[in-house]
């Protein structure tokens, strides 16, 4: 069997992605306010049932620019989804990119509280005095407790995106987030990942000014 490979430029590899990804969506029409996100994170993932799977709240994608726009910060809470976001392209309007995971005091308040490191990180987010942007891609008791603290009235998150992966709480912590009243973006269902919590932050500051240093 003759296997024929694309003759792709290594520069136009990712261009020449979302052409296919354009093609094999064919009359799926897409909200043109969420079209690249979605594109992003199908290109991430290889995954088309994001179509359906991502939801927004009203508005959430432009209230959210204008969040980065005006200095807010992204708090994840996954070493690896930090490391996957554009921390240049969000520094340009002064933010920064937080996962406290792996901090000393997180790890002792968890063990003296006998909670889960994600839950005392997101404590540890609500007493930072800024804008933020939460991007939860791993841990669904990270959302239970963001749910707590938007309840408790203890942070007001610009936008929470909400894509853990897994079995256990999955679900119901992505519908907990779906009924905060906050503005979310969340992959209904099992789906999600630390690779899709960076695929969304990067497609909303490329959507802002396409640099991709």
């Amino acid at each position: 069997m003759k296997i024929e490979l694309e003759n792709v430029l290594p520069r136009d590899i990712e261009k020449r992605s979302f052409e296919i990804i354009t093609e094999e969506l064919g009359d799926i029409k897409l909200d043109p306010e969420k079209e690249l996100i979605i594109k992003r994170v199908i290109h991430t993932t290889a995954d088309f049932e994001y179509v359906n799977n991502l939801k927004f709240s009203d508005n959430a994608v432009e209230k959210a620019m204008e969040a980065i726009k005006n200095g807010a910060c992204i708090v994840t809470d996954t070493q690896m989804a930090k490391s996957g976001i554009n921390k240049k392209a969000l520094a340009k309007y002064g933010g920064e990119v937080f996962c406290f995971m792996s901090d000393e005091d997180v790890a002792k308040i968890a063990k003296e509280n006998g909670t889960t490191r994600a839950t005392a990180s997101m404590d540890k987010a609500s007493e930072i005095d800024r804008k933020l942007i939460f991007a939860i891609g791993n841990a669904p008791t990270a959302l239970v407790r963001l749910y707590e603290l938007i309840k408790e009235g203890k942070i007001n998150p610009r936008l929470v995106i909400g894509v853990p992966v897994g079995f256990v709480n999955v679900v119901q912590s992505k519908e907990l987030i779906m009924e905060s009243g906050v503005d979310f973006i969340v992959a209904k269902g099992r789906k999600g990942g630390s690779n899709v919590a960076a695929a969304i932050c990067n497609a909303l500051l490329y959507m802002i000014n396409d640099d991709r240093e």
